[in-house]
């Protein structure tokens, strides 16, 4: 099955824009992961590249979720859910947070933290399974050893 880049980068720009308002909706604070990037990358005056990082993370995680959706199972949504939990758990709770200082699953910042970081991911993978539906495509594909024999 070929990758609609197209298609996975549009899914990627709204998931990460669904990420981004279920962030102002939970904390109040918008744009703190670009905000967050941009300082860590590159110091103050940063903010412009971690936008760019950011939004280009979400565009990164859509393509690969296009390239393992139809070997995952499930409906759409629950491909998209399994995909983007088991990328938060992995890369943001053991990878990304304790990397900036947060400990393992933030628990330096706060017992809410895993849950916020948990249902803004959710958010975009909503995105990804509305814009990027593969259940339909991947059913409807024949069995490879279905071969009828003559009567």
């Amino acid at each position: 099955m070929k990758i609609n880049f197209t298609k996975a980068a549009v899914a990627g720009i709204a998931g990460t824009i669904l990420f981004d308002l279920a962030g102002f909706a939970l904390t109040g604070t918008f744009w703190d992961i670009p905000a967050l990037l941009g300082v860590k990358l590159i110091g103050e005056g940063g903010f412009a590249l971690g936008v760019l990082v950011h939004y280009g993370n979400g565009v990164a995680l859509a393509v690969i979720y296009a390239a393992l959706a139809p070997s995952l199972w499930g409906s759409d949504h629950l491909r998209a859910l399994t995909y983007i939990t088991v990328q938060t758990v992995v890369g943001v709770y053991l990878f990304m947070l304790p990397l900036l200082g947060a400990g393992i699953f933030g628990h330096k910042l706060g017992l809410l933290v895993p849950v916020i970081v948990m249902a803004r991911h959710w958010a975009y993978a909503l995105a990804l399974a509305w814009l990027y539906p593969v259940a339909a495509r991947t059913e409807a594909r024949p069995a490879l050893n279905t071969v009828k024999q003559p009567a």
